[in-house]
């Protein structure tokens, strides 16, 4: 079964830059993994400093892999400094229907 989920995050004021370009080049990364399906970047219409990504994994097995890669915890903890939250907020998502 395909793991599915939304992270959602606010850039600080100021960081904006910033947030964006780390989380181009970790996009880039992630949707070179083999078992990412997809990893698509988005910013709200009303409020661009907040992001919404929805990510896509084959399995289980596919979304621990991406987890476990060493470059994870370099982008998050780098992210973490530069959001309002104290990390991402993720939902986890099933199919309906």
């Amino acid at each position: 079964m395909k793991k599915t989920l939304l992270a959602e995050f606010t850039a600080k004021p100021g960081c904006e830059e910033q947030v964006a370009a780390l989380v181009a080049d970790f996009a880039a990364l992630v949707r070179a993994e083999p078992g990412n399906l997809a990893f698509d970047v988005y910013t709200k219409a009303s409020d661009p400093r907040a992001y919404w990504i929805f990510e896509e994994y084959r399995d289980e097995d596919a979304f621990a892999e991406h987890l476990a890669a060493p470059r994870g915890k370099p982008f998050n903890a780098e992210l973490t400094r530069m959001i309002k939250e104290d990390a991402s907020v993720l939902t986890f998502l099933n199919p309906a229907g």
